[in-house]
């Protein structure tokens, strides 16, 4: 009885005769073992997006775990797929990895390595191949070049221990991995370099984000500083000089009038005028020197525009002074604008309504929020102030009493609050409170 071409085929086997288990056993072992191996291949190859050097070490190890090897070499030539990196790795019996550079955690080679395998590293990465330009297949040795776009860049090279005799199925195998091998290399190397390319360009996209940042605030300072010199302006040449001519009016009515001894009244009216033309003037300075200030990068820190606030621009007769706790905190421009506009507004009133001596400007940073109060030790009821507002919130007929209106307005536009309370020294305290973070802030 002959065997059937299909049998032949699928087993290996020539014959059917008594012959046919022994060589059937030999086949399927063969096989089970050029299975083993490509699907250790397979499972090293996709080491690809695990960077080069664990691509060379699952290579290695994937022909040393086939060939029983007792020493493997993978080397790429110089200049060869410049961007891979290990370029050498040499594997014992073990698994054990030497390499002279480029491999992390690996054994230097030492004298004590075979002279063969040294020199075959050494031709290799010369690439001074010679006769091993083409695979050799030996009992106990192999030799595979590691091919690319038609050009050798390096070789595969194992050496195997007397027991295990190398034979056509391990060459094919060695081919099989040496050929995927050269493509899987690049591939992780331009995979790597993706990475490093992706990272860079996600960097410099930060950046750019971060600039454009930087650009819209400027421009919204610029925007914000031409309109606040221009408001300065039109207030010091208009209304500014306005009242001080109508001070200077009542005054010379005033020295007229004080003759007539029935004027008495009239006096008394023209004294309250004047007074509250000198407040007025002294409130309009204080608008003009919070709008003529500087918005660019070296601005002065709140706390200082507070402090020239309250020294420079008061009444002689009230003394002011400012207490900074907490670690200062760079603030957006327009919620500064808003703490600094409140403080005016707060110290305007201590100096005209509260016949204050004495007033006290907190600025109090925490991580959540910055809080401004001002207290005073003057003649002001928080009670009836607190009705004053609800009554300004509410219905404001005369136009008169939007100060505190005003001043809790500028809190909430920002997401705080703001509150009136009895000061410890006696007088008012309002205390408005904006939060740091825009996720406090109202839609």
């Amino acid at each position: 009885m002959t065997s059937s071409p299909d049998l032949e085929q699928l087993t290996g086997l020539r014959s059917g005769k008594g012959t046919f288990y022994p060589e059937f056993r030999v086949t399927a072992k063969r096989l089970d073992r050029v299975v083993a191996a490509l699907d250790t291949i397979s499972r090293a190859l996709v080491q690809t997006t695990e960077g080069p050097e664990n691509l060379v070490r699952a290579v290695a190890e994937a022909a040393r775990a086939h060939l029983d090897a007792d020493w493997v070499l993978l080397a790429l030539a110089d200049g060869a797929l410049p961007e891979a990196s290990p370029r050498h790795l040499i594997l014992d019996s073990a698994g054990a990895p030497y390499a002279f550079e480029g491999l992390s955690g690996a054994r230097d080679p030492g004298p004590h390595l075979p002279g063969v395998v040294l020199n075959r590293l050494n031709d290799i990465l010369r690439g001074q191949l010679g006769q091993f330009r083409l695979p050799v297949i030996e009992r106990q040795h192999a030799h595979v070049p590691i091919e690319l776009d038609g050009g050798v860049i390096g070789a595969f090279a194992a050496w195997t221990p007397p027991h295990r005799t190398l034979d056509a199925t391990d060459g094919s195998v060695m081919r099989i991995l040496a050929s995927q091998t050269a493509v899987a290399l690049q591939n992780s190397a331009l995979y790597s370099k993706s990475r490093v390319l992706l990272a860079q360009s996600e960097a410099r996209n930060a950046e750019l984000l971060a600039t454009q940042r930087e650009l819209g605030a400027v421009q919204r300072h610029q925007v914000l500083d031409s309109e606040r010199h221009r408001i300065a302006r039109e207030l010091h040449d208009s209304v500014a000089q306005t009242v001080l001519s109508a001070g200077m009016q009542i005054e010379v009515c005033r020295s007229e009038v004080e003759s007539l001894s029935t004027a008495v009244e009239l006096v008394d009216r023209l004294d309250l005028a004047k007074d509250l033309t000198r407040s007025a003037t002294e409130q309009l300075r204080s608008a003009i020197y919070a709008l003529n200030h500087p918005g660019d990068s070296h601005r002065s820190s709140l706390a200082e525009m507070l402090g020239q606030l309250a020294t420079v621009h008061m009444p002689e007769d009230l003394r002011v002074s400012l207490r900074v706790n907490g670690a200062a905190a760079e603030l957006p421009s327009e919620i500064e604008h808003a703490l600094l506009r409140i403080a005016g507004e707060a110290l305007f009133n201590t100096a005209m309504h509260g016949q204050a001596t004495r007033a006290i400007v907190r600025l109090t940073y925490s991580h959540a929020a910055v809080t401004l109060s001002i207290a005073d030790d003057g003649v002001g009821e928080p009670d009836k102030l607190r009705l004053m507002l609800r009554l300004a919130e509410a219905a404001d007929v005369d136009g008169r009493h939007r100060g505190l209106a005003n001043m809790r307005a500028r809190a909430r536009e920002h997401g705080g609050t703001f509150d009136v309370q009895r000061s410890r020294i006696g007088g008012v305290r309002v205390v408005a409170r904006i939060p740091r973070t825009a996720e406090g802030q109202n839609p």
